[in-house]
C-alpha cells in the first residue's frame, strides 16, 4: 500500500473512534438510576440548557502587528520549485519535472570531464604534461596547466585583479570587459559581500595581450615612466593653485580685518545750527560733517544730475542736495540720477516714456549712493529697466522706468494749455520770499526761515515762478501753476533724453506746498495746523512729446484731488511754451499736521 492509502485508513479509524465515543455518552446521560433520577453531569455546550458553559472565543489579533498570513506550517509540502503549497493542492508537475531537469543540467557543467583509459586522449599540463589539468583554468581561460605547475610558474600563471591590470599594464575597462580578448573568473569580494564580484585574470594572458598593444615590455615601462610624471606635474600644479588661492585668502582675510577695524562713521539726521548750516554727527565719535556744501555746487542742473559710471550697470552719485527742513536728501535728485543711469543702459533709439518709482529710506548727503541698473526686458518697441538705489547696504529707493521706439505717425490728442501769463511776467520765488521777509512786523523766526527759502531757490538748479493766479479746472477743482526754467550756465540745450531727466528733477518741487494748502497747512507756523512732516512716497511720469526744452521753460499745473489719513496724491500736467502738453505726473507723500491721536489704552 502506498503512503496516501495508509493515512486515509488511519484517519477513517479515528473518526470511527470518536463517533463511538460520543455514542456511549448520549447513551450514560439517558439512563437513570434506583431513584429514577438522572447522574450528575456536566451540561456539554452543544445543549440548549441555558446552563451550558458558553463557548471559548478566539482571540483578537494585535492591531500592532500589522496585516500577516497565517499558515499551517504542518500542512505545508515542498514542490520543489522553490515554493511551498498546502496540503491538497495540485501541484504542477510539468514545472517540477522541468525544474530537475535543470538541475541535472547544472551538475552536468560543473562536473570536471572524465579521464580515459588511452592517455593519448586525455588533455596535459603544458609545463609538465600531467593529465592532473585544473579544471577551472581549462573552463574559464582555455588554458591547460595542473595545479602544482600553477604554484611552481606564479609568473604565469598567478591571477590578477582588475586594478592591477589597469595600473600596471596600462589596459582601459573597455578591453578588460571584453571575453573575447581577455577571458575573466568572477568571484565574491573578499572586502564586503555588497561589493561587486572581482574579476580576475590570468598574467599570462594579460602579459601577452599587453606586449601586443603596446609593442613590447619596454615600450609599456616607457608608457608607465611617462604617465607617472604627467600624474607629478598635475599633482604639483594643483598643490600649486591650491597654495596660491590660500595666500589669496589669507591676504584678503587680512585686508578685510583691517578694513572692519576701521571706523566708520554713524551719522544722524542733519540739524541746523545757529551759523544757517545743517550738521550731522555720528554718534559713535563726534565727527561732524557739513551736508549743506556750497549750494553753487548746486546751480547748475548738470551738478545735480551727475553720476559716476564704476561698472557695467553700477553708478554712483557725485554730489547730494538736502532741501531746507529735510531729514535726507532732495527726492527729485534721486529719481534724476537714477534715470540718467538707465538711460545709459539702453538703445539710444528709445525714449523715456514712463517711470514708477518707490521711496523706501531717507537718503543721506554723507554717503555717496549707488544705483544698480537691471536689464529687465528687451523688446522691439519697448525695452525696461529697473533701479535699485543702495546707501551704506540698504535699499534706499526703487525705479521701474519703460522705454519706447517713437512713432510719430500714429494719431494723437491732448488737453488744451490752460490760459497763463507769460513766464517773464511772472515773479520768482526767491523774490516773493524776499518781499514777505521785508514786512514789517514779521515775526524774526519767520523771516529767517523766507530769508533762508529765497537763498536755497536763488542758487538751484530751477528757477521757480508763481503764476498769480489759480486754475480752476473743467470739475471746478482749483490747481495751483508754475512756471518752472533749469539753470544749465550754457547756450546750448540738451539732447531729449537728458532733457527727460532734468524734467523729472522738476515733477518733485512744490509738491508739499500744494498738498498743505489743499489742508489748509501752515508751513512756517506751530499748533494744530502747522504741518508737521513731508516725505515722498511714491512718483509717476508719463512722457508724451519729446520737443520740448526744460531751458526755455514749462508750466507745471499741479491740483491735489485727494488727502487724508496723513497722505496726499497731486496729479500734475506740463505744457511747453508753444502749448504741447509734454508729460503727466502723480505723487504721493506723507502730510501730516502737527497733531497727536488718542493714547493707546493699557491692557489689564
Amino acid at each position: 500500500m502506498i503512503p496516501e492509502e495508509l493515512r486515509t485508513i488511519e484517519l477513517n479509524r479515528l473518526k470511527a473512534k470518536a463517533r463511538q465515543k460520543q455514542r456511549e455518552h448520549v447513551e450514560s446521560s439517558s439512563e437513570r438510576n434506583a431513584n429514577q433520577k438522572r447522574p450528575l453531569e456536566v451540561t456539554p455546550a452543544t445543549s440548549n440548557s441555558p446552563t451550558r458553559p458558553e463557548a471559548s472565543k478566539p482571540l483578537k489579533r494585535d492591531s500592532r502587528l500589522g496585516s500577516y498570513f497565517e499558515y499551517d506550517l504542518s500542512k505545508m509540502v515542498n514542490s520543489k520549485g522553490g515554493f511551498l503549497v498546502e496540503d491538497g493542492k495540485e501541484v504542477d508537475e510539468d514545472m517540477r519535472a522541468k525544474e530537475r531537469q535543470r538541475e541535472r543540467e547544472r551538475a552536468m557543467q560543473n562536473v570536471e570531464p572524465p579521464i580515459y583509459l588511452d592517455p593519448i586522449l586525455n588533455a596535459k599540463c603544458r609545463e609538465c604534461q600531467n593529465v592532473d589539468i585544473d579544471y577551472t583554468f581549462r573552463k574559464v581561460f582555455g588554458c591547460l596547466v595542473c595545479n602544482t605547475c600553477k604554484e611552481k610558474y606564479p609568473e604565469k600563471y598567478s591571477l590578477l585583479t582588475k586594478t592591477e591590470c589597469k595600473e600596471d599594464y596600462l589596459l582601459t575597462d573597455a578591453e578588460l570587459r571584453d571575453r573575447e580578448l581577455l577571458p575573466h573568473l568572477l568571484k565574491a569580494n573578499p572586502h564586503k559581500s555588497t561589493f561587486a564580484n572581482m574579476m580576475l585574470f590570468l598574467r599570462l594572458q594579460v602579459e601577452d595581450f599587453a606586449w601586443k598593444k603596446w609593442g613590447s615590455p619596454e615600450a609599456l615601462d616607457a608608457e608607465w615612466e611617462r604617465r607617472v610624471e604627467e600624474k607629478k606635474k598635475k599633482k604639483n600644479k594643483k598643490f600649486e593653485e591650491s597654495l596660491r588661492d590660500l595666500r589669496r585668502r589669507t591676504r584678503e582675510g587680512i585686508w578685510q580685518r583691517r578694513k572692519n577695524q576701521e571706523h566708520k562713521h554713524v551719522f544722524g539726521t542733519a540739524h541746523r545750527t545757529e551759523d544757517g548750516h545743517d550738521r550731522q554727527v555720528c554718534h559713535e565719535c563726534g565727527f561732524t560733517v557739513d551736508v549743506r556744501t556750497d549750494q553753487a555746487e548746486h546751480s547748475k542742473i548738470s551738478t545735480s544730475l551727475e553720476v559716476e559710471q564704476i561698472d557695467n550697470n553700477l553708478f554712483r552719485s557725485v554730489s547730494l542736495f538736502v532741501p531746507m527742513r529735510s531729514k535726507g536728501v532732495f527726492g527729485g535728485q534721486v529719481i534724476s540720477q537714477a534715470i540718467v543711469s538707465a538711460t545709459q543702459c539702453v538703445n539710444p533709439a528709445f525714449g523715456l516714456h514712463s517711470i514708477h518709482c518707490y521711496f523706501l529710506l531717507s537718503a543721506s548727503p554723507a554717503v555717496p549712493i549707488i544705483y544698480y541698473v537691471e536689464r529687465l526686458r528687451e523688446g522691439r518697441s519697448y525695452s525696461t529697466r529697473g533701479v535699485k538705489a543702495v546707501q551704506s547696504g540698504k535699499a534706499i529707493f526703487m525705479l521701474l522706468c519703460s522705454f519706447h521706439a517713437p512713432e510719430p505717425w500714429q494719431p494723437s490728442y491732448q488737453w488744451p494749455m490752460p490760459d497763463a501769463p507769460k513766464l517773464e511776467d511772472c515773479e520768482l520765488e526767491e523774490d516773493l520770499f524776499r518781499r514777505r521777509a521785508m514786512q514789517s512786523g514779521i515775526d524774526k523766526r519767520l523771516k529767517e526761515i523766507y530769508l533762508t527759502y529765497a537763498t536755497e531757490r536763488a542758487n538751484g538748479p530751477i528757477a521757480v515762478r508763481r503764476v498769480p493766479w489759480n486754475v480752476k479746472e473743467s470739475n471746478d477743482t482749483v490747481a495751483s501753476t508754475y512756471w518752472m526754467q533749469a539753470r544749465t550756465g550754457r547756450s546750448e540745450s540738451y539732447e531729449v533724453p537728458y532733457q527727460k531727466c532734468i524734467l523729472a528733477y522738476m515733477s518733485d518741487l512744490n509738491f508739499i506746498a500744494v498738498a498743505a494748502d489743499t489742508l489748509k497747512l501752515r508751513r512756517f507756523a506751530t499748533g494744530p495746523d502747522a504741518l508737521a512732516m513731508n516725505s515722498t512716497l511714491d512718483h509717476s511720469i508719463w512722457y508724451y512729446d519729446d520737443n520740448f526744452c526744460c531751458e526755455d521753460g514749462l508750466l507745471y499745473v499741479v491740483s491735489c484731488p485727494l488727502a487724508g489719513d496723513g497722505r496726499g496724491v497731486v496729479h500734475g500736467r506740463l505744457y511747453s511754451r508753444s502749448g504741447t502738453f509734454v508729460a503727466v505726473t502723480c505723487q504721493e507723500g506723507v502730510v501730516r499736521a502737527d497733531r497727536r491721536g488718542p493714547e493707546p489704552q493699557a491692557k489689564l
